[in-house]
């Protein structure tokens, strides 16, 4: 395979065509960028070349900055590895080059790859190219001039909607706002882009220097009032992510003093900000979720998976209908299998209201949304399961349940029916204990709603077969899902990890620490939701029989909070039926329901647990510490027992199951400082 590299050609029209090579993206590695600096300083130098054009070989022009090189930066701490692209290695020198320089651009021209082709005199792009900066999802901002170029291309609303959403647009939108100058076929890119420059040349067409336009920027007072504006929107939006500000800040600045000062700025702050926690934990995130698709003994033995075309789904509450609903998404057959008729067609009402719904907004065409349901059948028995490729079983949590169902399915399925598992919870060697398919047993384990959360976990037991492990995960990636491969425990990777988050909360309360302080301590840390909205969230069965699994695996670090006993017995069962720790009224947001007080109090009373009977007083940053501390502590135990292959593989699903913020990379107190390799998401 060839080495990434810059190649350069001329022809006999005295274009010379630059074009990257580093698939299957051309990221802009160092070597790609130094090679850009070298073949433009040839180009300039050479009598024969009249018109220059860059370009991306096989079908793309650029993802992008090599993010690996961020990467080195967080791991050796030397930012000298971040060269400075925009200010005095290539942007500049493209746009202030004597010859015409235009960007041919096919596929995608994201980052930095972005950020080249508007350092050129002219865009020519293919249809349907993808175009944007998004920089932000890692903590940093455009480093290659992208703050100064985009606003001054596109007009200032519109380049900060695309750099702080990280939006991308079409090549047909960029035409439409002046990003674009011509789109054309991919056949026809080069011979246009080559006429182009020699156009520009002739003076036939203009040369556009971004940098030095100012009609779209607008009056000063109007560009300060629009950043203004976005500046109170982004502390809402993204009140922990530094990056936001920062770019407006940068954006001002090129305003205000112009485009060249505006670059030297962003470099400056480029670099701050890569050294950041908030860039750390992004990126080790990043970086994490690409590793999950490796698992050593099943990814690297030369197995391929098998194609899953009909899947069974036994239960059609809201588990069931939503794992449906992602499968037929999918266009994979699925048998929805309930009790009784009343409950069928409740489950085949919800898998339809899932994929109707996204129609308005967009997601999906009619056609496509009447083709997804036509992929869906109902059935009261076994009988549509003697050919399905594999089962998934998503009842409540009751193992003698469990155990009857995998009996008959073990019966009445194919012998090559992967035979899978939605517990949250129990150890899937009870629940298959009476078959003799144990090598076909594979947890699958979604998060709530199935159908729009990312994460699956796949849990494997000591006896699950590589192949239905590989199968499991292509069946994942194809319902648009990061498969995180765990091992067996109580709760796996995720839930095991979380258990004390919730206890921690509950301990909190009944030292004397107000409930919705906790929440709204826990949801500014960065979860979208406090500990006690969740619950509410997820209904109080949830956490009785989660808890009586947890406290029977872990006696000795089990705390049993009455609590949520209480809250039953007095009619309460969170949003299911509108009251909880919050009231839920429909249009509204939930509202704390100060009537929860005597039955807080009731629970405290029964605990004892308060010294001298009188609340304790914490920090904020305590009552963060005394819930997620023990999450950290579960999560070290986790990993040392090898329930996890890799400690980042927690990390990725704790981010996508539980929501956990992943530009946090640190824990710190004067105490205690936890490391990467057992430090929650980073």
């Amino acid at each position: 395979m060839a080495k990434p590299h810059v190649a350069l050609e001329v022809g006999n029209d005295g274009v010379a065509v630059i074009s990257m090579f580093n698939p299957p993206v051309n990221a802009l590695a160092l070597p790609i960028i130094a090679g850009l600096k070298e073949r433009f300083d040839e180009a300039t130098r050479r009598n024969d070349v009249q018109a220059i054009v860059l370009t991306g070989k096989n079908g793309k022009f650029s993802g992008g900055f090599d993010i690996g090189v961020m990467q080195k930066v967080h791991q050796t701490g030397d930012i000298s590895l971040v060269p400075d692209v925009s200010v005095d290695l290539v942007v500049n020198a493209i746009e202030d080059c004597k010859k015409p320089v235009v960007a041919a651009v096919d596929g995608l021209a994201l980052g930095g790859g972005l950020e080249l082709a508007m350092g050129c005199h002219a865009r020519i792009v293919a249809p349907k190219t993808q175009l944007g900066l998004p920089e932000l999802t890692l903590g940093v901002i455009p480093g290659f001039g992208g703050t100064q170029r985009l606003p001054r291309l596109v007009g200032l609303s519109n380049a900060i909607e695309m750099m702080l959403l990280s939006k991308p647009i079409t090549s047909e939108e960029g035409k439409k706002l002046g990003l674009v100058d011509v789109i054309v076929s991919s056949q026809e890119l080069l011979k246009v882009s080559r006429q182009w420059a020699l156009d520009i040349k002739e003076r036939c067409k203009p040369r556009m220097r971004s940098l030095h336009q100012t009609d779209k920027i607008g009056s000063l007072s109007e560009a300060r009032e629009l950043l203004s504006a976005a500046r109170q929107q982004a502390k809402k939006t993204a009140p922990n992510m530094p990056q936001h500000q920062a770019c407006l800040d940068v954006i001002e600045e090129g305003v205000v003093h112009g485009g060249y000062h505006g670059v030297l700025k962003e470099a400056k702050v480029f670099k701050e900000l890569v050294l950041s926690d908030t860039s750390k934990g992004l990126i080790h995130v990043f970086f994490s979720q690409r590793a999950t698709s490796k698992v050593p003994s099943v990814t690297d033995v030369g197995l391929k998976p098998t194609q899953i075309k009909k899947v069974a789904v036994i239960g059609g509450g809201l588990m069931g209908s939503g794992i449906a609903t992602g499968l037929i998404m999918s266009n994979i057959y699925v048998v929805l299998k309930e009790i009784n008729s009343d409950y069928l067609q409740k489950g085949i009402k919800m898998i339809e209201a899932n994929v109707r719904g996204l129609v308005p907004r967009g997601k999906l065409t009619q056609n496509k949304a009447d083709k997804a349901l036509s992929m869906l059948k109902g059935v009261l028995d076994y009988s549509e399961f003697r050919d399905v490729d594999m089962v998934i079983e998503a009842v409540v949590e009751s193992i003698p349940l469990k155990q009857k169902i995998f009996s008959e399915i073990e019966k009445v399925c194919p012998p090559y029916c992967i035979l899978a598992t939605n517990t949250s919870t129990i150890d899937l060697n009870k629940i298959g204990e009476k078959t003799s398919a144990q090598d076909r047993i594979i947890g699958a384990h979604f998060f709530s709603p199935a159908h729009i959360m990312p994460l699956l976990e796949i849990v494997r037991t000591g006896k699950t077969s590589a192949q239905v492990i590989l199968d499991l995960m292509t069946v994942g990636k194809s319902i648009k899902k990061v498969p995180v491969v765990v091992g067996n425990c109580t709760g796996f990777a995720v839930n095991r990890t979380f258990f004390p988050y919730a206890q921690g909360a509950h301990i909190l309360v009944n030292l004397g620490v107000d409930v919705f302080r906790i929440d709204k301590v826990i949801s500014n840390f960065g979860l979208p939701m406090g500990p006690f909205q969740l619950q509410d969230l997820s209904g109080y069965g949830v956490a009785v029989a989660v808890g009586k699994e947890f406290a029977n695996a872990f006696p000795d670090r089990t705390f049993l909070s009455p609590l949520v006993g209480l809250l039953i017995k007095s009619g309460r069962n969170g949003k299911n039926n509108g009251k909880g720790y919050y009231i839920y009224e429909k249009g509204s947001k939930p509202k704390p329901d100060p009537s929860m007080l005597p039955i807080i109090e009731e629970s405290r009373q029964l605990t004892n647990i308060m010294p001298n009977g009188r609340p304790i007083n914490v920090t904020d940053q305590e009552i963060v510490e005394m819930i997620l501390f023990p999450v950290v502590n579960e999560a070290c135990r986790v990993l040392d027992e090898g329930v996890v292959v890799r400690a980042s593989d927690l990390d990725i699903a704790s981010v996508l199951g539980m929501s956990f913020p992943s530009y946090r990379k640190e824990a710190k107190t004067t105490d205690i400082t936890f490391n990467e390799e057992n430090m929650l998401a980073g």
